[in-house]
């Protein structure tokens, strides 16, 4: 297909200054399923996709975004290629994929066209709005319409935008609602004897997690706690600072006032029947805490720069969530949390406190963890649908 005018203008603007630097690793050997995510709210469920893909189809896989997270079996890790046609022509020539899935609605005109070119089928998944990657669509006569025409299925998040996908010129046949995928499972292990063992010495006791509290915050957490404490005396609170290293001091601390009974988990003390305050320090532990503490409070969100955890880790492991306004690179996921009524947001230590003496009531935090597991486990069946139509292309049934 010719280079439409727009496209032709689109592509004289593309300086070729992003230029990728290094060799790319070898191209495995047989098919091989191109994944887009264009920014860093795509990249899980775009993962969640590639694993299942390795595993249940023995699929090598390519993942670009600008930042893809930790590596995955069976997938390669890049970045995307810049948007000229010299640079799509070297991406495509090296990778040579069978199919290209791209996540959002990012419309990269010059990949897309050489795509095209190549007869390789494309897909929209998890569509919100098609967009260009350098927002100039009114300068490009006809452009959007001519990219969104090439996609043999967009599979969009709901009704709006679907509506959106259509308005920009998609062909009606390809649009359909389909939901939003699965993210990337935010299962953290722990150790079963461990957890009975803890389970047992804790026995019917109130347990609420501190997760990754900042230094900031601690006079808020134990304001919190002590508050919590004159309704519920046998509470316990975990306490995993921020940093790690903070651990060792502040446990001194606490005991040097006089005013809490302290354990310390880096010395190998058990929480027992008069301790008001488990101190614990590694990060590998988390999902022995979050299976522990039906309430976990999500530190950093107080006054820190957000939560230093996924908010789905402790929602999947059944932990009500309570947080500050501070959310940080997990907005979006908590977000999505708080329309589903599946957190509870406070804006004080004395808003802490009050919130934490609430869902002490275990009906309460029962159904804030079971609303929060609701989202954290919502998608698998899109993902599903996600893969069954890229099943069918690749096996040249549509």
């Amino acid at each position: 297909m010719a280079a439409s005018l727009g496209l032709t203008l689109y592509n004289l603007g593309q300086r070729r200054d992003q230029a990728e630097a290094g060799e790319r690793p070898a191209r495995p050997a047989g098919r091989l399923v191109w994944l887009h995510a264009p920014g860093e709210a795509l990249v899980s469920p775009m993962r969640a996709l590639a694993r299942r893909l390795v595993e249940e189809d023995g699929l090598p896989i390519l993942l670009t975004a600008p930042d893809t997270g930790p590596d995955l079996p069976g997938v390669i890790m890049q970045p995307p290629p810049p948007d000229n046609p010299a640079d799509a022509r070297m991406f495509l020539d090296h990778w040579r994929p069978e199919i290209a899935v791209f996540a959002g609605g990012q419309l990269r005109p010059a990949v897309m066209h050489e795509a095209a070119e190549r007869k390789i089928p494309m897909l929209v998944v998890n569509g919100k709005a098609p967009a260009f990657l350098r927002e100039r669509d009114s300068w490009y006569p006809g452009l959007m319409r001519q990219a969104l025409a090439r996609f043999r299925a967009i599979l969009a998040v709901d009704e709006a935008a679907a509506r959106a996908f259509r308005k920009g010129g998609a062909n009606l046949s390809a649009v359909a609602v389909a939901g939003r995928m699965e993210e990337e499972s935010a299962l953290l292990p722990a150790q079963e004897a461990e957890r009975a063992a803890l389970s047992k010495l804790l026995g019917a006791r109130p347990v609420w997690f501190a997760a990754g509290c900042a230094e900031s915050e601690e006079a808020a957490v134990l304001q919190a706690h002590r508050k919590a404490a004159q309704h519920s005396h046998r509470l316990l609170l975990i306490l995993m600072p921020e940093d790690p290293a903070r651990a060792g001091p502040l446990a001194a601390e606490l005991e040097a006032t006089g005013d809490w009974v302290v354990a310390e988990r880096a010395k190998d003390e058990d929480p027992e029947p008069g301790s008001e305050i488990l101190v614990v320090d590694n990060p590998a532990e988390y999902g022995l805490w979050y299976r522990l503490a039906p309430i976990t409070f999500l530190g950093g969100t107080l006054s820190g720069n957000g939560p230093v955890r996924n908010p789905m880790e402790a929602a999947v492991l059944g932990s009500a969530i309570l947080h500050g306004p501070k959310t940080g690179q997990f907005g979006l996921v908590l977000g999505r949390l708080g329309a589903a009524r599946a957190t509870r947001a406070v804006a004080s230590a004395s808003g802490l406190g009050e919130a934490l003496g609430d869902l002490l009531a275990p009906d309460r935090a029962a159904r804030l963890a079971q609303a929060a597991w609701t989202v954290a486990s919502d998608g698998a069946e899109v993902t599903d649908t996600v893969m069954q139509r890229i099943r069918a292309i690749m096996d040249g049934e549509e």
